[in-house]
This record gives structure tokens, C-alpha cells and sequence, in this order.
């Protein structure tokens, strides 16, 4: 990889929209209308980032909304990224079956080569799935955890035990739904190693009146953030975060906690 690599998260909310829009003319109307229009909106931006990797949440895997057409394909193949995309809801999952919740899912791109991917299902909650894709120097992680707080600490620890099995610089990103703080993830971080990018502490939620950290870009110690944004972009219910990042050459080889 070179020196530096740029990461950009996002949840666009299946491109149906921010909240003025999104509630017309009736509340969550917007889940319920063609998105080609904002689609092209969030597309426009992403192109504009010129990240390596990204991570995109509640992303449409072609319903009727999109005229059957993939968001993640297509948000790809503009970029010239490879792809990786998953349905959000475990195969067992009464939404998994449903007409509109299955073509819901969470995707990982990157303009680098794939060396592997997984796909991991938490036992608890609605929204399950964990993407874990390897690169050459680091490996991401994207989740998007549970509304409920007994099911995120559940998931949390799921997740630390899957990562204990990672080895090289790790970076664990997405919506985490704290709505009680990041209180909820100190006991995470401390187990894991893991450090939170966002040290300024700039909120993502929600995009018309940001107050609150729902969503993170979290990492080992062998990496060094050198810059970090949350843009003011109105497409979604949410901002997106991007950053640069180094592999620190000094403990490239060392255990990510």
C-alpha cells in the first residue's frame, strides 16, 4: 500500500433521503420512493472523497426502489472499486425473507486487491451482519449494530472474540447505535486494544442537527490517523466520516492490542 490510505464511512440510508425530505409528504415516506435522484447525489460525493476503502451502511441490494439495480454495484463501478456486499439480516431472520428488508445490506469497497472476505452473523438482534475484508496491510471491519442496548452488548462481545483471531492493523468501523454515549463502548476498547479516530469527538447523527456519535471508525495501535472529517453532507440521516491513515512501520509486525 502507500504511505498514506484514506477511509470513508458512510450510512446513506438506502439513498432514501434526509429528514425533511425523507417524511414527505408522510412520516418514513421516503423508504418507499425511487432513490436514483439522491443515490446520484451520494455517488457525486463518494467519487469526490478519492478513498481507498470504503464502508457503506444500509445500502439497497436492488428492490424496487432502485429499479432492481444493486447500490453497491453501481456506486463501484463508478468508482472502479472492488466490491463486497452482504445482506444485514442473518439467513434465519424473518426479515432475510421479506420482499424489501432482504435487498437491505451493508457493503465494503476498495480500489486495492482483495486478499479475502468474511462474512460473520451475530446470534442477537435484527441487524447482524459482519463484512471483514483483508488487504495487503489491514484489515476492516464494518458492523452495524443493534437499536436494542442488551443486544449491542451482546454483539460486542461477539465481535471482540472475532477479532482476537486478526493479526495484522485493524480498522473496525460503522454504526454502532450508542445512544446512551460512547460510555456504552469503553469496556469494548479497552478490551480490544482499539482507539476511536474521532478524538475531537464530532457528531454524525443527525445530519440536519448533529448531536450525537453513532457512528465510528475505530483502530489498532499499528495505526496512525493523521487526518480526520465529518462533512456536512445532507443526502442521509446521517454524515459521513472519512480519515487518513499510516501503517506505522515501528509496530507493523506487532499484535494489533
Amino acid at each position: 500500500m502507500d504511505n498514506t490510505v484514506r477511509f470513508l464511512l458512510y450510512n446513506i440510508r438506502y439513498a432514501a433521503g434526509a429528514e425533511l425530505n425523507f417524511h414527505f409528504p408522510v412520516p418514513y415516506s421516503g423508504y418507499f420512493r425511487r432513490t436514483s435522484d439522491n443515490l446520484a447525489l451520494i455517488a457525486r460525493f463518494v467519487r469526490s472523497v478519492h478513498a481507498d476503502i470504503i464502508g457503506l451502511l444500509e445500502v439497497d441490494g436492488g428492490s424496487f426502489r432502485t429499479g432492481r439495480r444493486s447500490q453497491a454495484e453501481e456506486i463501484a463501478q463508478g468508482l472502479g472499486h472492488y466490491h463486497v456486499y452482504r445482506c444485514k439480516y442473518g439467513c434465519d431472520s424473518l426479515a432475510h425473507s421479506l420482499p424489501l428488508l432482504r435487498e437491505q445490506g451493508n457493503a465494503l469497497m476498495t480500489n486495492r486487491e482483495i486478499q479475502s472476505e468474511r462474512c460473520h452473523y451475530f446470534s442477537v438482534g435484527v441487524k447482524r451482519l459482519v463484512l471483514e475484508m483483508e488487504l495487503e496491510d489491514v484489515v476492516v471491519v464494518l458492523v452495524h449494530l443493534s437499536l436494542k442496548y442488551r443486544h449491542r452488548q451482546y454483539q460486542l462481545m461477539e465481535l471482540r472474540s472475532w477479532l482476537r483471531e486478526i493479526s495484522k492493523p485493524l480498522i473496525v468501523a460503522g454504526d454502532f447505535n450508542l445512544f446512551r454515549g460512547v460510555r456504552e463502548l469503553q469496556p469494548f476498547l479497552e478490551a480490544t486494544g482499539l482507539r476511536n479516530g474521532n478524538c475531537a469527538g464530532y457528531a454524525s447523527h443527525s445530519s440536519r442537527n448533529p448531536r450525537r456519535q453513532l457512528d465510528f471508525i475505530l483502530h489498532s495501535r499499528q495505526i496512525e490517523i493523521t487526518h480526520f472529517q465529518v462533512p456536512h453532507i445532507p443526502y442521509s440521516d446521517h454524515l459521513p466520516l472519512y480519515c487518513d491513515f499510516e501503517i506505522r512501520q515501528d509496530l507493523k509486525g506487532a499484535s494489533p492490542t
